[in-house]
C-alpha cells in the first residue's frame, strides 16, 4: 500500500509514507535512488520550487518503483532480505513464500503456501527444527548462491545445501508456479544450483522427485508433521528403499511399519488405491545415475499428496466451485498393512483367518500360531534339493515379498529367470519384473519371503519348492477327490436302500390289527413311547389353536389319509398339520410306526417331522411348511416319490 499526502502552495510538506513491504523493493548501489534525488535538488534549488521538484521526484519514484516491481515479484537477488511480513508470489499467483505461524503456534517459520487457498495450506518449510520465537526473522540469498535465515543478532537459523557449487556473484532465487523455489546461477536464470524440490517435507507436490540420487548419496523423502500446530519431523517417513529392488517403505520411528510394495510396470502394488486415474500419472525410474518416483498431472487441477501427523498418506484435490479439499484417495495402514503381519512364508487377508501359510509350508511355531501369535510365520514342510529336482509353485493375486534381499535384470525373460533361480541355491522364489506385455524383467529372492498379502491383480509369484512336496500335494488331492466321491455315492445308496426298505415294509404290514383297533379311544398314555423320545409330541389344543381350529380355509390338500392344514404355532413358524381320517384304516401301531419311519429318516431333501399329537381317535402329524414340493422326487425318482407320498401326504 503507498500513501501520498499533497504539498500545500507554500512548500509545506504534510506527510509522506511509503510502504514497500508488499513489493520487497530494496535499491542497491546500482540502482538510483529517489529519495537522494529529491535532496539533492533540494539543496540547490531554492523553496518557491521545491513543491514543483517533489512532483518530479515522485514522478521519478513511481517509474521506478512499477518498473522493479514487476520484475522482481517473484525473484530475491543476493543480499536483498525478505524480512517477516514481506513476501514473493510465483509469476501466476499460485503460490507466495513468505513467514508464517501455524495453527495456533506462535512460532514463525519460512514457507511456501498456496496463494488462493484458505485456510492456509503449507507445502513446504524451510525452518521445521528451529522455529524463530517473534518477527525479527529475515530470510535472504548470498551472493555465493546460499539461501539463509537469520533472526535478528541471532546466528544462521537455516541455511540450504549447494547441489552444484558456484563462483557466480549474481545468484538469483525465483519462486516457481509449481512450488519449487529455485536458486539460478546467474540473473539469465541459467544453470540450477538448487530447488526445494529436492528436500520435500510433508507434501509431494506434481513434478517433485521422491527417491535417492546414486551420485550424490542424497534422498529425498516425505516426514509427517509432529502435530498440526508443529511442522518439526514427526513419527512417520515414507521413503524409496534402494537396496535390492526400489520399493517404498513407511517408518513409524525406527520400526518398519508398512510396506508398499515394489514397482511392477504399472504401480506400486501394496496400496488400496489405483495408481493412475484421470488427473496424474505416476512415473518411476531405475538406472546408474538415480531412482526416484514422481508423477504428473493430466489435467489443470491443484492436486498434493500429503502425510498426515498420523501416518495417513492423503491424495487430495482443489475443487474451486466449494472451496475445499477433496480426497482422491488415501493410504491407511489396515491390519494386513502392517509390516510382517503373518511372518514369513505367509499370506495375510482381511478375511478370517487373517493368516494362512502357502502350500507346501506349516506354521513355524504351532503353539503360538493357534494361539493367535502369527508373528514367526511358517516353515518349509520338506526342504529344496538345491538341483534340477527342485520345481515351482505358482502363487496369483499376491503383493510381492518384500525385495530388500533381492536382484534384479531387466532384460531376462521369464524362462530365463526360471533357470538363473533353479541354479542359486539360495534363490527361493523369481516373478516378472514388468508384468505388462505378458511380463518381461526379472525378479529374484534370496532370502525368507517376507509380508505377502493377497490382493486381486495379476501378479504371479513362483515360489521354490521340493519336487516330492509338489508331487505328495497332487496325490494328496487325487485322494481327496477319490475319496469325497466313494463317500457321497455310498452315503447316498444307503439312504435310498434305507428308505425303500423301510417303506416297503410298512406297505406289507397286514390291517387287521389297525381295523381292531380303530374303534378304540386311547390316548398318548397307552401307546408304546419308547421310540419317540426324540420327537416332541403336540397337545390337541395347540394345533387347534394353530390351525383356526381346524378351518377350511386353512386346509391345503387332502387324501386318502385325510386332510393337511397349514397352521402357524405360538413363535410364528409355519408348520403342515397331516390329520388322519377316522376313514383311515391305519391302526395305532401303523401310525407309530410311520412315524418312527420318517423321524429316523430325516434328510434335508425330505420334507422334515417336527412332532406328532394322539388325543382319543385324533392322530396327528406336524411337518416344516414347505411352499414347494419337498426335493425327494428329484433325488429318488418319481415311482419311489409316489409312494413316500402315500404316506406322507
Amino acid at each position: 500500500m503507498i500513501r501520498l499526502s499533497h504539498f500545500s502552495q507554500r512548500g509545506k510538506r504534510s506527510f509522506l509514507n511509503l510502504n514497500l513491504n508488499r513489493y520487497n523493493l530494496i535499491h542497491n548501489r546500482n540502482c538510483i535512488n529517489p529519495t537522494k534525488l529529491t535532496n539533492h535538488f533540494r539543496e540547490h534549488m531554492s523553496m518557491e520550487y521545491q513543491p514543483i521538484l517533489m512532483l518530479v521526484s515522485s514522478t521519478i519514484f513511481f517509474f521506478f518503483f512499477f518498473m522493479s516491481g514487476s520484475a522482481a515479484v517473484d525473484t530475491i537477488s543476493a543480499y536483498q532480505p525478505i524480512k517477516d511480513g514481506s513476501s514473493i508470489v510465483s509469476e501466476g499467483d499460485t503460490f507466495e513464500l513468505g513467514f508464517f505461524s501455524p495453527g495456533e503456534s506462535k512460532n514463525r517459520y519460512l514457507g511456501i503456501w498456496y496463494m488462493k487457498i484458505s485456510p492456509l495450506t503449507v507445502v513446504w518449510v524451510a525452518n521445521r527444527e528451529k522455529p524463530i520465537i517473534d518477527t525479527s526473522g529475515m530470510f535472504e540469498l548470498t551472493k555465493e548462491g546460499t539461501l539463509q535465515i537469520l533472526s535478528g543478532g541471532n546466528p544462521i537459523i537455516w541455511s540450504s545445501d549447494l547441489i552444484v557449487s558456484t563462483n557466480n556473484i549474481n545468484p538469483v532465487a525465483q519462486l516457481l508456479d509449481n512450488g519449487n523455489l529455485v536458486v539460478w546461477e546467474n540473473s539469465r536464470k541459467e544453470n540450477l544450483i538448487w530447488q526445494s524440490f529436492d528436500f520435500p517435507g510433508n507434501t509431494l507436490l506434481p513434478g517433485m522427485k521422491f527417491g535417492k540420487d546414486l551420485t550424490t548419496g542424497r534422498e529425498s523423502y516425505l516426514s509427517s508433521w509432529k502435530s498440526p500446530d508443529d511442522p518439526s519431523i514427526g513419527l512417520y517417513k515414507l521413503w524409496l528403499d534402494p537396496n535390492g529392488y526400489p520399493q517404498l517403505f513407511m517408518k513409524k520411528g525406527q520400526v518398519d511399519h508398512a510396506r508398499v510394495g515394489p514397482w511392477n510396470g504399472l504401480g506400486f502394488r501394496g496400496r488400496p488405491i489405483e495408481n493412475t486415474g484421470p488427473i496424474f500419472l505416476i512415473e518411476f525410474t531405475v538406472n546408474e545415475k538415480e531412482m526416484y518416483y514422481t508423477y504428473t498431472l493430466k489435467t489443470s487441477v491443484v492436486f498434493r499428496m500429503i502425510m498426515m501427523h498420523d501416518g495417513i498418506i492423503m491424495q487430495s484435490n482443489w475443487i474451486e466451485r466449494t472451496q475445499e479439499w477433496a480426497a482422491y484417495g488415501n493410504i491407511v495402514v489396515d491390519t494386513c498393512g502392517l509390516y510382517g503381519r503373518c511372518g514369513p512364508y505367509a499370506r495375510c487377508t482381511v478375511e478370517n483367518p487373517i493368516c494362512s501359510c502357502i502350500e507346501g509350508f506349516e506354521p513355524r511355531v504351532l503353539k503360538e500360531w493357534n494361539e493367535g501369535d502369527m508373528s514367526n510365520g511358517c516353515k518349509r514342510k520338506k526342504p529344496l534339493n538345491c538341483g534340477t529336482k527342485d520345481v515351482f509353485h505358482k502363487i496369483s493375486g499376491v503383493k510381492f515379498p518384500d525385495t530388500r534381499h533381492s536382484s534384479y535384470n531387466l532384460s531376462m525373460s521369464r524362462e530365463e529367470c526360471e533357470k538363473a533361480c533353479r541354479r542359486n541355491c539360495s534363490c527361493t522364489a523369481y516373478a516378472d519384473l514388468d508384468i505388462r506385455n505378458e511380463g518381461s524383467g526379472c525378479l529374484l529372492w534370496f532370502d525368507d519371503l517376507m509380508d505377502i498379502r493377497k490382493y486381486d491383480d495379476h501378479q504371479e509369484l513362483y515360489i521354490k519348492m521340493a519336487t516330492s512336496d509338489l508331487q505328495g500335494k497332487s496325490s494328496d488331492n487325487k485322494k481327496k477327490a477319490v475319496l469325497i466321491i466313494v463317500l457321497s455315492v455310498s452315503s447316498a445308496a444307503m439312504l435310498v436302500s434305507a428308505v425303500a426298505f423301510a417303506c416297503r415294509k410298512k406297505m406289507k404290514m397286514p390291517h387287521k390289527k389297525g381295523r381292531g383297533n380303530r374303534g378304540h379311544a386311547f390316548d398318548k398314555d397307552k401307546v408304546h413311547m419308547e421310540n419317540f423320545d426324540d420327537l416332541p409330541f403336540f397337545s390337541l389344543y395347540r394345533i387347534a389353536k394353530a390351525t383356526n381350529n381346524f378351518n377350511i380355509d386353512n386346509k391345503i390338500g387332502e387324501g386318502g389319509f385325510g386332510p393337511v392344514y397349514k397352521g402357524v404355532l405360538e413363535d410364528g413358524k409355519v408348520v403342515a398339520v397331516k390329520r388322519l381320517s377316522e376313514t383311515s384304516q391305519q391302526g395305532q401301531e401303523e401310525f407309530q410306526n410311520e412315524v418312527i419311519c420318517i423321524a429316523k429318516l430325516q434328510h434335508r431333501n425330505l420334507v422334515k417331522l417336527l412332532g406328532y399329537c394322539i388325543h382319543g381317535n385324533e392322530k396327528i402329524l406336524i411337518y416344516e411348511y414347505m411352499d414347494n414340493k419337498s426335493l425327494d422326487s428329484f433325488l429318488f425318482g418319481w415311482t419311489l416319490s409316489n409312494a413316500l407320498h402315500s404316506h406322507l401326504f
